[in-house]
């Protein structure tokens, strides 16, 4: 996991915060990495996965993680923008599921302080 995947997560919590927004909290990942993009271009995103991941490390995981979740891979493979962008948003999945607070939240609207303790857990 990157430090900007991190801090792109901690920024979109802050957010909410800020906003006094009370997300369900099963729909903070859709929040936080599907209603904008981490990067826009393809040199960026290029840049982002060589110096990150690897481009071809981040194709062999969408694929992965797309094959098991929907059956087929839906992603732009020869996008760097569209790899770039499934991948953090794979990452996203991961780094959120670390979270307690979330979890036993799971069903429920999400206040500041869950949100707070969230941001805390992630850092």
């Amino acid at each position: 996991m990157t430090k900007e995947i991190l801090n792109y997560a901690a920024d979109g919590i802050n957010n909410l915060i800020s906003a006094e927004s009370e997300p369900y909290a099963g729909d903070l990942h859709h929040e936080l990495f599907n209603t904008d993009y981490f990067i826009i271009g393809r040199y960026d995103a290029t840049r982002w996965l060589e110096n990150n991941v690897g481009v071809f490390q981040a194709i062999d995981e969408i694929k992965e993680y797309e094959m098991n979740n929907f059956g087929e891979v839906n992603t732009d493979l020869s996008s760097p923008e569209a790899v770039c962008n499934m991948y953090v948003y794979i990452k996203g999945e991961e780094l959120l599921n670390e979270s307690k607070s979330l979890m036993n939240n799971w069903d429920k609207n999400l206040t500041k302080e869950n949100l707070e303790q969230i941001l805390t857990e992630l850092k």
